[in-house]
């Protein structure tokens, strides 16, 4: 096992704290700092404590697929660790953003290949030839937008906010109550002309009436949405993703809580920190909020339209050492986490076995792990590589408390599970002396 370094990618949606505290450097940073990569992805892999001197992840999977991933996993996965671990910090809302099946991914990047788009263009919406499938588990409270909402509570907040042209939306969207009916007013509202920017405008200023008027005290049905499209307008006033935002789930997960997106599923995060673990893929097709390149055309081509409500991924206990389980259809990843207490007579340490690669990632605390004449301290913010050949690991908390994220690759095939209906397990670990 070797300590893992991370890498910070800036965006201007990021902190200049929350990245830099938690790993222990200077606060505030120069730039805004939004996510830290923990991962093999060529965009910007993480580096790995090797013989004194940072080694590319990326380079020592390459030099030895067998012996980091496992001889099965690493003819699964084609020699490349398949799961890219993050932690998001958000001050600002992200873009309007969905993610490619599998055959999208591959057709996409093939073809902007083919036209001779470079990797680094700013124009390019394929940067590789995987899906992205993705788990978030918040840290802190995070807020987010993520998939079409149920269409009667859509009906009900376009008449509520009171305009004209919403009004007209609405008897549009309830008489055709559908997939159809919901990428009709989605089409509409993207690709329109200067009269959309103007009602973005008209529905900014309903939704500062809406808030203002307070009925005995109670706080109003659709609050949280109209704030929403408050915060979104006054950052991004002629841009269609504010109206967007009005067909959105409007989700809030507390630390601990988790949210699962598939492929095709329109998504903003708003703001918070949390773990996310997903397909190593960095293809994005943003449809908004963003001064980003915005892909209409793909964009539509990937979007699942179906309405429905997001459910918030609530971890299930095994009743063994307070083991957690968030539940996803992908292969690709696991994500761990134990809770620990030594205080309720359960077990304070954990042990991961031999035999596949993992990222361990303590977010508090600290933690020491120990394996036959090898052991490391990893403080809040630091992570460790286990390669596939490394022996059994046991976690023990160094201090009074310790949080651990461990990922690692799933343990079934995919399509089997699918075929069977089953999930692949994501987990969290918390240690407590």
């Amino acid at each position: 096992m070797n300590r893992l370094h991370g890498a910070i990618r800036s965006y201007d949606w990021g902190s200049h704290t929350v990245l830099a505290e938690f790993t222990g450097r200077p606060s505030p940073s120069d730039r805004p700092e939004a996510e830290l990569w923990l991962g093999a992805h060529p965009a910007d892999p993480a580096r790995v404590d090797v013989a004194g001197s940072g080694t590319s992840l990326l380079d020592v999977i390459s030099a030895d697929p067998h012996g980091q991933l496992g001889a099965a996993n690493a003819e699964r996965f084609r020699g490349r660790l398949p799961f890219l671990l993050k932690v998001l910090a958000a001050e600002e809302p992200l873009s309007l953003q969905a993610h490619p099946n599998s055959v999208q991914a591959r057709e996409g990047f093939e073809r902007e290949n083919l036209g001779g788009v470079p990797l680094d263009s700013p124009a390019r919406s394929y940067k590789d030839d995987n899906h992205k499938p993705e788990l978030v588990v918040a840290l802190t409270r995070f807020e987010a937008l993520a998939g079409f909402r149920d269409v009667r509570r859509t009906v009900g907040l376009l008449r509520a906010l009171g305009v004209a042209e919403l009004d007209r939306c609405a008897e549009l969207l309830a008489a055709q109550a559908n997939p159809s009916g919901v990428r009709v007013l989605f089409t509409q509202w993207i690709t329109g002309d200067e009269h959309s920017e103007t009602l973005v405008g008209d529905v900014v200023e309903a939704c500062r009436r809406y808030l203002s008027t307070v009925l005995d005290g109670v706080v109003r049905e659709f609050a949280a949405e109209a704030q929403t499209v408050l915060e979104l307008g006054n950052r991004y006033p002629s841009d269609p993703g504010v109206l967007i935002s009005l067909l959105l789930n409007r989700i809030t997960l507390e630390p601990g809580e988790g949210l699962f997106l598939a492929a095709g599923n329109l998504h903003a995060y708003l703001r918070g920190s949390a773990v996310e673990i997903m397909a190593s893929s960095d293809n994005v097709l943003r449809g908004g909020l963003t001064p980003k390149h915005v892909d209409v055309p793909e964009l539509l081509k990937v979007l699942a339209f179906r309405p429905g409500s997001m459910p918030v991924v609530r971890a299930d206990g095994d009743g063994r050492d307070n083991r957690r389980l968030y539940r996803t259809p992908e292969s690709e990843f696991e994500l761990t986490r134990l809770h620990l207490d030594a205080s309720r007579n359960c077990a304070s340490a954990a042990t991961l076995g031999a035999g596949d690669p993992r990222i361990v990632l303590c977010t508090a605390g600290s933690t020491v792990l120990s394996s036959p004449g090898a052991s490391l301290e990893l403080s809040a913010g630091q992570s460790a590589w286990l390669p596939a050949s490394n022996p059994a690991v046991t976690l023990a908390p160094a201090q009074q408390h310790a949080q651990v994220f461990v990922a690692t690759i799933g343990s079934y095939d995919a399509d089997s599970a699918h075929r069977q209906g089953i999930c692949a397990h994501v987990y969290s670990v918390d240690l407590d002396d």
